[in-house]
């Protein structure tokens, strides 16, 4: 915030941000005639879409003061993108300017009055904003003067030619120093403890409190050679601290932190023991630590049949995994000495990794497999001497913030036989520019410390560093760096490939970029084209980040391969967004694709482990159309889009987020259980792409969800709510971002914050509880048939619990890996052939089930069906057609079903491992039944190690976990929702739970009330009026539920969120609206729609023997009945004789677009906005008819329809949907618009 005055006395408050889209109309309008002969002819948004940064200056008011763009390469073509410094140097050869340094103005343009002063202020927040720049530059054309504004900020250097007509252009620079100059640093004095106490103050009074009010002249006067002060001075003024000092507890920091990789910040020592003695390892774990590719790395406890470090017991930090496997791999690349003085700080790099290599060796596996390491509980021992100090004590001006890294020269100076400095930092500690170059270092599983541990090696203050296009003298460099990754073979094939032909064997287009410091190798980068560009744009949300048409096709790159040193860690988004300088590109794209497809790992799909991964934005997918094919003929979309690749999360970055900071979250969030909820919780915020979660971690009994057990199978055991399926969990790769712990939440420790699951001990800040419900084991009534007794005279047991063994035969299913345990029992144990099945519940799943078991093989003569008593009126399909017409297919197939049936014993009260019989009471006559295999559907609740968690933890329980509306429990710090959670007596609404909604929108909701703790850009959240406060949240989305149903009836079921109610008592009420039914159940053709009295679609039901697409018919939900089509005109007309074939019809398939639900948005704007000036909008216009403000001759539909039409509103609409046809013609080709005939 800074204030400006104009020559005529008058005052703006001012602001600078990063320019948005929507700025683009009011730039046009600032650009003068002058403007144009400075710059050129600018197409605004393409200059947008290209530039590295782009700063605009506004008012109080938001209006825009304000605008410059900036990009790393020159402005006119005075020369090429990729080879503009030798021109540059020979201006003036004493001029250190170089891509890390430069960037050069292609746009500036400003409110006239306040010019000068809007100028200086961008120039200073571009300074501030990129701490590495030193240089401005400014090409115009050599006639042109730069006007009274630019030149008060910009002074020439010389003329350079343009390299395409003979014509000058004068080169014009601003430096730093004169707009946000370096810090001067030195040794702090007594005296400085007058200006830095007013900065401490304004952060923190503890040390004040605690230590006294000279607290800071004290440590001044404690100096010696372990403990320096410095401080940074503006003009004489100290305006930043920092106290250094040279004891370090390595001991601790060995014990809580994985230091491997920075060789236990010890230097090398003969007797370092980096690996376990051979006799006492076990055989073949001396090729050490498995180091795996961007895909299967990023799990640190995941299932068996991929790379695992076992349960819990190397938990850690992703964010930190990635870039410290990266450096326990590019750490090996030993950078050899030279003469100048980088090159010595680059020799103790290398003196100090030399002897470390072994401790991060591959070992040597075939292309598809990966083995695991068996060495997880060995740690090395370090014996050398110390080669860190630590910061102990680190304050700055605001205003000075930029400039912190100015102090770590002086501090290394301080200390010459050291060469790391460490920082660490409460979790919450928000990360400030000084650590945001630091390398934040992996905690063990059972690290004690509550803090997180940085570090920055001396080398990293070396600014030479240098992206260039590789060649043949490069490859040893390279071999040497990548020799310890697991896909080393592939980068040098891929390097030698790009030596050799520049190209892919297919022809593509390819790069290898290396990374250069004092002529050593420390990075290594190879892309190619992106050929799949039709595809990537339309099954990803690429354009939340890019206006696609902007960008040419030879302009995607597809990130391949990427390494760097991390000591050069922070120079990361240089080294991309030099390769995009250097290769032409302005797009570039990662994919990270499943790790293992049964259990092998796809060598083929591969790229290796990137270190990069965090500074490129995970890019949400797309939701698919299913399209009829065979309908849509020459009309269907082209195979580029529609075509069938192996599924894959998608990454990305661009020019426009080269500069872009993120902001680091280090907030410890525990998220226990995998349902729907929690993975809704975790993809909204992965998916935050200015966000970067460094500690998100997930409790599971089997992990994440989505491994595809049952891929094989045409049926699963259990329906599906269709919130997630397979495929979402590929695309959004959560195992990227998120540690997985293995196991159960056995105890929660609400004043030590953590959780305890099994015996591992997980620490939290924020603690997000989403078990749900699960099938419990019934528990037996204990009643003896031979005394023939009834339901009536055997006490209720439902609320009791199971505390016997549960037999090896008994199967509760409450996910996939339930499931393949089950299937694998039958197939082992015979049971296709001559085992008798007994399915014991009245849920849709036990339907489901039965129906798996007969697609298996299973005789329906051998499955019993046993329906417990109902404790509701409602069933669980809640519609009479389809519930009779599984019955009859039941019976067809020759299933038994027993009614009102409860549970009385296994094997007659005798040891119930394995069940061989189980034995049942009914209103009238008791039976028994044998078993081969039992599966229990009868309860579903909360499990008991959860309950005793929670009851243990003291927090509040009411038959569910009680929470308030912000999903708050009685503990701050611990929140939770989905079927584990009820809402507080206080709503008065205990009809409603979160059980009544759709799981995903749960999450989304969950995780959008967390985001207002950690996103600065959000608005605050208001309190609402005391008399809201007891409203509890309606959430809006369609509550889903589907499976293959006896008799292979594919079932779906879509209804809005609501209290359940029987089927014929919602028919009975007068407001019901209508219902359209084509088809009946028996025959599979059943399709029903309710429309509510608001003519929306509010339920839909479908029982087809022909799968459907069931995504599509998801959509329909919500939508009125005339936007399809004015549906029940045509029904009542008897023009729509079968919905599922009318749902196939081309004309509907914008329906389904993923982006339709835009186009509503922005004609809904439309109609809500005055466009013609002193006439109402349309919604105006029908509050006044409704409000009887405007007497009508003719019914008001008319009186509006003739508005419209009489109007620009007809014109706006009908070009709207137009645009949106033309700009999405790749998904919808069916549709025609003016100039395609």
């Amino acid at each position: 915030m800074s204030i400006l005055t104009s020559p005529r006395g008058r005052v703006e408050v001012v602001h600078c941000r990063r320019t948005e889209s929507q700025d683009i109309y009011c730039i046009k309008n600032l650009i003068r005639n002058f403007t144009n002969k400075l710059f050129g002819r600018i197409n605004v948004i393409y200059l947008l879409e290209k530039a590295n940064l782009a700063i605009t200056l506004s008012n109080d008011k938001e209006e825009i003061m304000a605008q410059a763009t900036f990009l790393d390469y020159p402005n006119w073509n005075v020369a090429k993108q990729d080879d503009w410094v030798s021109v540059f140097r020979e201006l003036d050869s004493e001029m250190p300017c170089t891509p890390l340094n430069t960037l050069f103005m292609h746009l500036f343009v400003a409110v006239d009055e306040y010019s000068v002063g809007c100028c200086k202020e961008i120039i200073r927040t571009v300074f501030k904003a990129v701490p590495e720049l030193h240089f401005i530059f400014l090409v115009v054309p050599s006639y042109m003067s730069l006007g009274s504004t630019l030149i008060t900020v910009f002074d020439q250097v010389g003329n350079v030619p343009s390299l395409t007509y003979d014509e000058d252009f004068a080169v014009h620079i601003c430096h730093r120093h004169s707009h946000y100059p370096q810090l001067h640093v030195r040794r702090a004095r007594v005296e400085d403890h007058d200006d830095l106490m007013p900065i401490f103050m304004r952060h923190d009074t503890i040390l004040k409190e605690v230590y006294g009010e000279y607290f800071l002249a004290e440590l001044i006067e404690a100096q010696d050679q372990e403990n320096h002060a410095v401080v940074c001075e503006v003009e004489g003024v100290a305006v930043g601290f920092m106290s250094v000092c040279s004891r370090v507890n390595l001991q601790l920091l060995h014990q809580c932190f994985d230091l491997g990789p920075f060789h236990g910040l010890c230097f090398p020592h003969p007797d370092d023991v980096l690996q376990r003695p051979q006799e006492l390892t076990v055989q073949g774990s001396q090729d050490a630590e498995l180091r795996s590719s961007s895909q299967d790395s990023q799990k640190t406890v995941t299932e068996p049949q991929e790379p695992v470090i076992s349960e819990g017991r190397e938990r850690t930090s992703i964010q930190g995994k990635i870039t410290e496997e990266a450096a326990a791999e590019e750490l090996s690349a030993v950078v050899e000495s030279g003469n100048t003085s980088e090159m010595k700080d680059l020799e103790n790099v290398g003196q100090e990794f030399a002897e470390d290599d072994t401790d991060y060796s591959v070992r040597k596996v075939s292309s598809s497999s990966v083995s695991l390491p068996v060495d997880t509980d060995f740690r090395p021992v370090y014996r050398g001497a110390s080669a860190a100090f630590c910061i102990q004590l680190f304050c700055i001006d605001e205003k000075y913030e930029a400039r912190s890294l100015d102090f770590m020269d002086f501090v290394f100076s301080l200390f010459p036989d050291k060469n790391f400095c460490l920082i660490s930092l409460p979790h919450l500690t928000p990360e400030f520019v000084l650590v945001q170059n630091f390398v934040k270092l992996v905690p063990f599983s059972n690290c004690t410390l509550d803090q997180d541990l940085y570090v920055f090696h001396r080398a990293g203050l070396l600014k030479t560093i240098n992206i260039r296009l590789a060649n043949f003298l490069d490859t040893s460099g390279v071999e040497n760096l990548v020799s310890t990754l697991m896909l080393n073979t592939s980068i040098l094939e891929d390097l030698q490939q790009y030596n050799v032909a520049r190209r892919d064997p297919d022809g593509t287009s390819l790069k290898a970029f290396v990374a250069d410091v004092a002529e050593q190798i420390v990075g290594i980068a190879i892309i190619r084209d992106e050929m799949d560009v039709e595809y990537i744009r339309s099954h990803y949300n690429i354009e939340d980040f890019i206006y696609f048409s902007h960008h040419q096709r030879e302009e995607h790159g597809h990130l391949y391969h990427f390494a760097l040193n991390p000591i050069f860690r922070h120079y990361t988004k240089f080294f991309l967004k030099e390769i995009l300088r250097l290769g032409y590109k302005s797009c570039l794209y990662y994919p990270v694709y499943p790790a293992s497809r049964q259990g092998k790992f796809q060598s083929c799909y591969a790229h290796s482990l990137t270190s990069a991964l965090h500074y490129l934005v995970p890019v949400r997918p797309r939701r698919q159309i299913v399209y009829p094919l065979e309908k849509l003929g020459i009309n269907a979309p082209s195979k580029a889009v529609s075509k069938d690749v192996l599924s894959y999360a998608l990454t990305h970055t661009n020019r426009k987020l080269s500069l872009e900071p993120k902001i680091t979250v280090n907030a410890r969030i525990v998220v226990v259980g995998a349902s729907t909820v929690g993975i809704s919780f975790l993809e909204t915020l992965i998916f935050c792409s200015h966000l970067k979660f460094s500690n998100l971690t997930l409790i599971s009994t089997h992990g994440l969800p989505g491994k595809q057990l049952l891929g094989a199978e045409q049926r699963k055991f259990l329906a599906s709510d269709h919130c997630f399926n397979d495929k979402d969990h590929t695309l959004m790769s959560l195992c990227s971002w998120v540690n997985v712990v293995v196991g159960r939440m056995t105890a929660i420790d609400r004043a030590a914050k953590h959780v305890v699951s099994q015996e591992e001990i997980v620490l939290y800040d924020h603690l997000v509880l989403c078990t749900g419900q699960q099938y419990q084991v019934p528990c037996p009534t204990g009643a003896d048939i031979s005394q023939h007794l009834t339901n009536r005279e055997i006490p209720n047991s439902s609320k009791q619990r199971y505390t016997g063994q549960v037999p090896c035969n008994h199967f509760t299913l409450n996910d996939e890996e339930d499931c393949l345990k089950a299937l694998t029992w039958i197939r082992n144990n015979n049971i296709i052939r001559e085992g008798n099945v007994i399915v014991y519940g009245d849920t849709i799943d036990t339907y489901t089930t039965v129906e798996t078991l007969l697609n298996l093989g299973v005789r329906g003569s051998y499955i019993h069906l046993v329906q417990p008593p109902p404790t509701s009126t409602i069933t669980c399909i809640n519609n009479d057609w389809v519930e009779k017409a599984v019955e009859d297919a039941l019976q067809a197939a020759g299933v038994t079903i027993y009614r009102e049936a409860l549970l009385a014993q296994w094997n007659e009260g005798q040891n119930p491992d394995p069940i061989h019989s189980a034995s049942f009471t009914t209103p009238t006559q008791p039976f028994k039944l044998p078993c081969s295999i039992f599966f229990s559907f009868s309860e579903k609740n909360v499990d008991y190690e959860t309950f005793k968690a929670l009851n243990d933890a003291c927090l509040v329980y009411d038959g569910r976990l009680v929470i308030d509306k912000n999903f708050h429990t009685n503990d701050i710090a611990i929140r939770a929702a989905g079927s584990l959670t009820k809402f507080s007596n206080r709503y008065y609404s205990n009809e409603w739970t979160h059980s009544n909604f759709n799981s995903r929108e749960v999450g989304f909701q969950l995780a959008a009330a967390m985001l207002n703790l950690f996103d600065p850009t959000l608005e605050p959240v208001t309190e609402p009026p005391a008399n809201l406060d007891r409203l509890i949240f309606m959430y809006k989305g369609a509550k889903v539920r589907g499976g293959i149903l006896p008799g292979s009836y594919h079932y779906l079921h879509v209804t809005k969120p609501a209290i359940p109610t029987a089927l014929e008592v919602q028919m009975a009420k007068p407001d019901y609206g209508s219902q359209i039914v084509t088809g009946n159940a028996k025959d599979g053709t059943y399709f029903h729609i309710h429309i509510n009295k608001y003519n929306i679609v509010e339920t839909i039901t479908c029982l087809s023997k022909e799968p459907f697409p069931i995504s599509n018919y998801i959509r329909l939900f919500g939508q009125h009945e005339q936007v399809l089509n004015n549906l029940c005109a045509r029904y009542e007309n008897n023009m729509i004789t079968d919905l599922y074939s009318y749902f196939t019809e081309p004309w509907c398939i914008a329906l389904f677009h993923d982006r339709f639900i835009d186009l509503r948005k922005e004609l809904r704007q439309i109609l809500t906005s005055e466009e013609e000036e002193g006439l109402p909008s349309i919604e105006q216009l029908a509050h006044q008819i409704e409000d009887e403000e405007i007497i009508l001759q003719e019914k008001p539909k008319k009186y509006l329809q003739r508005v419209f039409e009489e109007s620009i509103y007809k014109t706006l609409v009908e070009k709207s949907i137009l645009d949106y046809l033309h700009y999405n013609q790749y998904h919808l080709p069916m549709y025609a618009w003016p100039g395609i005939i």
